[in-house]
């Protein structure tokens, strides 16, 4: 369960439930991944080999596991440089999370709803170490189980049940906004057109990019390292592909339901309704579910912020503090918690930045949480993912192979963000100085 609430973050439940509203039930296909790798491939064949490599290396962090894997210092270093400047991205996303719900549903302003996250994850996540996050993450992930329940019985019970429901998003095929159906949209009970804008965007960033970019997931590793035995983990691919089931299969299906609730009420699509994809669920939450259930949902929101934001801050502490400053500079601090304490709170600060500014690159509507968790879960799998699993599999990897598999991946995921993936290269303009066009892929599905 501590698994699964810091994978499933406000993210998912507000950023890709915000997400379905556009792209439809088609979505429930990272769902299908989100359990088959997510949950059975990443407990079964790579936690099982983490498991009994760390607790061999004697590695307590994913770039220390690396590092002593295949002997390097500069693989632990520059991993764990990747995951401080990287990890803001996602953490941001997650913040925005709780904060497009505080901002629509309860009314504060942007920077108010984001103060409140901060001051409420930060103090939370300063007072305890590893073992303690899990513990709490178990717990807050109980309270997120019940809140999705609660919210997927709402939405099939106001619709007149499942299939009265699913008959009413069907009709309104014919509802979805024009720049959609330019882009190959059919309507949100079925699958974009083939090779379509729509259907590369929702199979290759969003299906792909996090269904495979979770097994790369730093914060997700370490957790491999922290259990008994390989009982614990056969355990947890039962509990964790219900628990993920629950949390993402509910927010995709009433993101999706959402435009038949905002057709009756305003006669408006989801996405017109709301305004952005982040906003969706919020205003859905406020408009058509009881008022008692926006305390739940606020609750529910803001454990799920916690037990991603608490495992994210960790792990970027703990790359600043254990894997940079102690094993890199082998700087040997008098107090290594208070070391850790000052270097989870750098995190807490770049992540709130990050927060800040992201609205202002991601503009038009744009699903703001969606790409900044895409983003991050990418780089994760282009530098990560070749060289930690062959590091599990294959004696033969050589350090050289490691530093060149880490080098290129990270290389080609930094050059496609800059200057190919229209959404930052485009507000970023590297590629415009260089070749005097916002992106390279311009003119291309």
């Amino acid at each position: 369960i501590s698994y699964g609430s810091t994978f499933i973050s406000t993210a998912a439940i507000v950023g890709f439930g915000g997400a379905a509203a556009v792209f439809g039930l088609g979505i429930l296909w990272l769902t299908v991944l989100n359990v088959v790798i997510g949950i059975f491939i990443a407990f079964v064949v790579f936690g099982k080999p983490t498991r009994r490599m760390g607790h061999r290396l004697g590695a307590h962090t994913f770039p220390e596991f690396l590092g002593r894997r295949y002997d390097s210092k500069f693989l632990q270093v520059a991993s764990a440089a990747l995951i401080f400047v990287g990890m803001p991205l996602y953490a941001g996303a997650v913040m925005l999370g709780g904060v497009s719900f505080l901002t629509v549903a309860l009314g504060l302003t942007q920077n108010m709803a984001l103060l409140t996250i901060v001051v409420i994850v930060g103090f939370y996540v300063m007072m305890g170490g590893m073992k303690g996050v899990m513990y709490t993450d178990a717990f807050q992930g109980a309270i997120m189980a019940a809140g999705m329940a609660i919210l997927l019985w709402y939405a099939y019970s106001g619709l007149g049940g499942v299939v009265s429901a699913h008959e009413q998003l069907t009709a309104m095929a014919d509802k979805v906004p024009a720049a959609l159906v330019a882009k190959g949209h059919r309507g949100w009970t079925a699958m974009p057109a083939l090779f379509s804008p729509l259907w590369w965007t929702l199979i290759s960033t969003i299906v792909m990019g996090v269904g495979i970019g979770v097994l790369a997931q730093p914060q997700l590793i370490v957790r491999f390292m922290t259990v008994k035995s390989d009982r614990e983990l056969n355990r947890g691919v039962v509990i964790g592909s219900l628990f993920i089931m629950l949390m993402t299969g509910v927010a995709y299906i009433v993101g999706a339901l959402s435009n038949v609730f905002f057709m009756h009420a305003e006669g408006k699509v989801a996405i017109a309704a709301a305004g952005s994809p982040d906003n969706v669920i919020p205003l859905f939450i406020k408009n058509n579910m009881p008022e008692w259930y926006a305390a739940v949902f606020m609750v529910t929101l803001l454990a799920a912020a916690m037990s991603t934001l608490s495992s994210q801050f960790h792990t970027m502490g703990s790359a600043i503090g254990h894997d940079i400053v102690e094993k890199g500079l082998e700087i040997r601090a008098g107090k290594p918690v208070r070391v850790m304490r000052a270097a989870m709170l750098a995190a807490i600060l770049v992540s709130t930045l990050t927060a800040y500014f992201l609205p202002t690159f991601f503009k038009d509507g744009a699903t703001i949480i969606v790409s900044g968790t895409s983003l991050f879960f990418g780089l994760c799998a282009g530098s990560f993912l070749a060289i930690y699993a062959l590091g599990l599999y294959w004696p033969g990897v050589t350090r050289a192979g490691a530093h060149a598999g880490f080098v290129s991946g990270l290389a080609v995921s930094v050059l496609a963000i800059l200057f190919v993936f229209e959404k930052v290269a485009k507000p970023l303009g590297v590629c415009e100085v260089f070749f005097g066009v916002p992106t390279l892929a311009a003119g291309t599905p």
